[in-house]
């Protein structure tokens, strides 16, 4: 597990694949929106797609600002509650 992204209002930790787990096949992101206090993971192809993108996004030397938007794009996921990260 390895904190990839983290500003004042987003943090994103990767999980490294696992042959053994289906959810974590392709790797895995917990996403967390600090303003919010929820969080969301996604694993799986959605991992794959995620991955991708955030290539291509960090490919055009984003601001802070555009990552945060690009991952306000997750927050209708963003179910469960954060009490302790």
């Amino acid at each position: 597990m390895n904190i990839i992204y983290n500003s004042d209002h987003y943090s994103v930790v990767e999980f490294g694949a696992q042959s053994d787990l289906e959810a974590l096949r392709f790797g895995g992101y917990e996403i967390t929106d600090k303003a919010i206090k929820r969080e969301c993971f996604i694993g799986g192809a959605l991992a794959e797609s995620f991955r991708h993108d955030v290539q291509e996004l960090i490919a055009g030397e984003p601001s802070i600002e555009e990552i945060d938007e690009f991952l306000a794009g997750f927050d209708p996921y963003m179910g469960r509650s954060v009490f302790l990260h």
